[in-house]
């Protein structure tokens, strides 16, 4: 009978709480399945790219926000893995963790969503960005609000409902279901923070584009094209979660749609965000810096290139000043062959008698530059 029972595509041996993870008559699950675990991967794969990027980011700007991206690629990862809690069946730990977990980690994505948000902010406006340690204090003060709320509010319904003895198998299903008797209202209730860190990013990304370094607007420009869709993603599955399903589908189709509202919105997170900001961290290079920081040193290189290119001109001009400075030794013959005496400058002045004989007689040579004296009168 269990194995008459057992859906297609399922082993005999699977316990009837994973069914929708091999049934290939409800494909939403085998669907779902794969682009959950194909995210899972990619988010673990830009986890290893975003830390390999780090020594090789130059700009002190960028890479503040390595953190806060690192942050968050563990919050997209958590809502791939938080897709498979929706698909297999409800019982008290599939239950409790799709209401705590699912506020928990969209609010963690939008708590890094934000503080982005406001450290592009700055950068566009004074062109230096805040501490990474402020950044990511304030995305964890953001997060744990979410905490918070969640906690409490799950506590709160379990107590309201508290389990009876388990003496029999229907108050054993009865009591394991708990945490899944919640009306879809109030589930949508408790994710009211989460809507309004949603509508804070979309504003404060906005805010991004009245700075006047353009540089960081690109930057800027993600993060408001991923909140535009996640407002979209979210309005689409909210309104079919409470009003779609009890007039078409009914409460089998509860499930199903929070599975897509967390797939769809992980995948948009990555494509949207993820990758093109590791991207830009990647292929930044040094001639893209910011003029604050290299400011001076870029013109310290600057004027050595120019004494580089200059060196040549600047060494004739000293040695044409040296020669200006150099005493006149007389007129000197012009000749085509550039000032060519026909003397070699190597060799010294030997007075000739007959020069001394013309000089008059008594004009001593210095006996210590030449080994005759000429005051001996001549003799002819």
């Amino acid at each position: 009978m269990a194995a008459n029972n057992t859906p297609n595509g399922c082993g005999p041996n699977v316990d009837s709480l994973y069914y929708n993870l091999c049934d290939l008559n409800a494909v939403w699950g085998i669907v779902l399945e794969a682009f959950a675990a194909a995210g899972i991967v990619f988010s673990i794969v830009l986890f290893i790219a975003l830390l390999a990027t780090i020594p090789f980011t130059k700009d002190k700007n960028r890479k503040i926000s390595v953190g806060l991206h690192a942050w968050f690629l563990v919050f997209t990862m958590g809502l791939f893995c938080l897709t498979f809690a929706f698909i297999v069946g409800k019982d008290f730990s599939t239950c409790a963790s799709r209401r705590f977990l699912f506020g928990v980690l969209f609010g963690g994505c939008f708590a890094c969503l934000l503080m982005q948000s406001v450290r592009l902010n700055i950068l566009a406006r004074r062109n230096t960005g805040p501490r990474a340690w402020a950044l990511c204090l304030g995305a964890v003060a953001l997060w744990l609000v979410e905490v918070v709320i969640n906690t409490e509010w799950l506590i709160i319904t379990v107590v309201r409902h508290p389990q009876g003895p388990l003496n029999d198998t229907l108050e054993t299903s009865r009591a394991t279901a708990i945490p899944c008797n919640i009306a879809n209202e109030d589930f949508v209730m408790a994710l009211i923070y989460v809507m309004t860190l949603i509508l804070a990013v979309v504003v404060a990304s906005l805010a991004i584009m009245a700075g006047k370094h353009n540089q960081w607007k690109k930057d800027g420009a993600f993060i408001i094209l991923t909140s535009l869709i996640s407002v979209g993603i979210w309005v689409a599955w909210i309104v079919m979660y409470i009003y779609g399903n009890e007039r078409r589908g009914g409460p089998t189709w509860d499930d199903p749609t929070l599975a897509i509202a967390l797939v769809a919105n992980g995948w948009a997170f990555v494509i949207l965000y993820s990758i093109p900001d590791i991207c830009s961290l990647a292929s930044h290079d040094d001639s893209q810096q910011t003029f604050g920081d290299d400011l001076y040193p870029n013109r310290g290189v600057g004027y050595e290139t120019i004494l580089k290119e200059q060196g040549s001109q600047n060494m004739f001009m000293e040695n044409k000043a040296f020669s200006m400075d150099e005493p006149n030794q007389g007129s000197k013959p012009v000749s085509p062959y550039s000032g060519y005496t026909g003397q070699v400058r190597g060799s010294v002045y030997q007075p000739t008698e007959l020069a001394i004989i013309s000089k008059g007689g008594g004009i001593g040579i210095d006996p210590e530059q030449h080994s005759w004296q000429a005051d001996r009168s001549p003799e002819l």
